[in-house]
């Protein structure tokens, strides 16, 4: 039997001033399916996204509920339809418990009975199989317990159509099957599930029914048992892309940056670093994997000069003069004058990374100010930096003097990893450098990475998809609430072993690292 449309789209046309979002875009969501939403960064995802959940109106087009059209101006009447968007950065009160968030902004006479919204919440828990205490505090929580929450609180205020912003990006692979095996149930009691994502294997895992955006332009609809990954990235692209990581073997692997017993705390005294040692090589790529606050930023931080140490020793082998010099005593600025390379892709692109208000050049030209005699910058060099990278990453911009803030989020990633690329670093470490990036983008820096280790840079590579560690590490290190749990051969290991590994609280005693 045919399904019910849940949700059309007629024409739908969106634009900020002369930037064209998405044009004359039709397609239709029903209940009982899960719908993938599939483009490249820029392609107009997320603004169709947000004119479904009341964020913008559209400029031309109808949208369509239950087969009646609806006018949807704010998230208030998208709720009025049932239509609830959980988005990828959680919108939560850290001091609330779970009930009390999902409460939060409810219309009610009076004060809320929280023990009846309480055995609610547990209700719903139950009836999807979400595992959540409606009692614990945000604060408390793991990232899959607050996006339960958020997806909760939707279903609280009613809604039947769920639109879900990359939901898995940084759950470990039980979190995620966990989550699947709840939005498979919510399908059967008739829900209509939109997922935006960039993972192609969970696309195919999931989905229903995979819709293609390009340029902000609908592409088509397919069925998912009748394409393949290969078929959705030619629509998202236009173009046949090879999908595979060489992996080249390690030649001839020196020590180039030994760790040793490192321990680093936070402002508030909390330990974030306990007692940290590894060693990344020369011509390989040594892959970081955890749960997403398990001390992986603080880590490659401490080791660019960027976080102050407790205790420990960071001694880097240089290969001019032989001798291994300890980072731990030294600035930034002194580190790079020992001729010390390392080039770090924060995750936080414009607040640590990049000046959002300064152009493409000048932000090139961050590396080397200093560099700059009485009162004039040499401009020419990051010039031509700039417009190489443009070329060469293909960054979608009016001109290299366009403010950075101004470009989409995955060309300002491009921007961030072409210009420490080309810092001609012997030690790269690059955290999550393709999180939001299409598929056609994530390649590219795939590919950058893997030729950075063929000419015998130390790679460094905090990633949070476990497929593409495993197929384009060497050795992937796992890091739990601060401590190393375990390192493991990619070329060997499984995704289970290391989810399991990513929930470890410590290494066993005695166990090898």
């Amino acid at each position: 039997m045919e399904k019910a449309v849940a949700i059309e789209l007629k024409n739908i046309t969106k634009t900020f001033g002369h930037i064209v979002a998405n044009k004359d875009v039709c397609l239709t969501a029903k209940h009982g399916e899960i719908l993938s939403i599939l483009g490249e960064n820029g392609s107009g995802k997320t603004t169709l996204m947000n004119m479904i959940s009341g964020i913008y109106f559209p400029d031309e087009g109808q949208i369509f509920v239950n087969g009646k059209e609806a006018v949807i101006s704010s998230p208030k009447d998208a709720f009025d339809y049932k239509i609830g968007m959980i988005h990828q950065h959680f919108k939560l009160v850290d001091v609330f418990t779970a009930t009390e968030n999902i409460i939060l902004g409810l219309e009610g006479q009076g004060r809320f009975d929280l023990k009846t919204a309480e055995k609610r919440v547990a209700d719903i828990c139950n009836q999807y199989g979400f595992e959540l205490d409606p009692k614990k505090k945000i604060y408390t929580m793991s990232v899959s317990e607050k996006q339960t929450v958020e997806i909760v609180k939707v279903l609280y205020r009613g809604a039947d159509i769920l639109i879900l912003d990359e939901p898995t990006a940084v759950l470990t692979p039980i979190e995620i099957r966990k989550l699947f095996a709840v939005l498979r149930k919510m399908r059967e009691a008739g829900k209509a599930i939109i997922i935006i994502t960039h993972k192609l294997n969970e696309v195919m895992a999931i989905s229903d029914r995979v819709s293609v955006l390009r340029k902000g332009e609908y592409i088509g609809t397919v069925n998912t048992a009748e394409t393949n990954e290969a078929q959705l990235t030619e629509m998202m692209v236009g173009k046949k892309v090879d999908l595979n990581i060489t992996r080249t073997d390690v030649q001839n692997a020196v020590p180039r940056l030994e760790v040793h017993h490192i321990n680093c705390s936070n402002r508030d005294g909390v330990k974030v670093l306990d007692d940290v040692s590894f060693v990344a090589n020369a011509g390989e790529i040594l892959g970081i994997a955890g749960i997403a606050g398990s001390g992986q930023r603080e880590l490659l931080e401490a080791i660019a000069g960027l976080q102050k140490l407790d205790s420990g020793a960071v001694l880097y082998n240089n290969p001019k003069t032989g001798k291994m010099d300890n980072l731990c005593s030294k600035t930034p600025l002194q580190i790079r004058e020992l001729g010390v390379r390392l080039s770090f892709v924060p995750e936080d692109r414009l607040g640590m990374g990049l000046v959002g208000n300064m152009d493409i050049v000048d932000n090139m030209m961050l590396r080397s100010y200093s560099k700059g005699k009485g009162l004039f910058l040499e401009r020419k060099a990051p010039h031509d930096l700039a417009m190489q990278i443009i070329k060469d990453l293909e960054v979608v911009t009016p001109n290299e003097n366009t403010p950075v803030r101004r470009l989409s989020g995955g060309n300002v990633q491009k921007v961030l990893v072409g210009r420490e690329i080309a810092a001609s670093p012997t030690v790269l470490m690059a955290a999550y450098p393709v999180r939001g990036l299409d598929i056609n983008s994530s390649y590219m820096i795939y590919n950058l990475l893997n030729q950075q280790k063929e000419s015998g840079v130390a790679v460094i590579f905090v990633g949070e998809d476990l497929d593409v560690l495993l197929e384009l590490c060497d050795r992937i290190m796992v890091i739990g609430s601060g401590h190393i749990t375990g390192v493991v051969d990619a070329r060997t290991a499984t995704k289970e072993e290391i989810g399991l590994l990513m929930t470890k609280v410590k290494q066993e005693e005695g166990e090898e690292e």
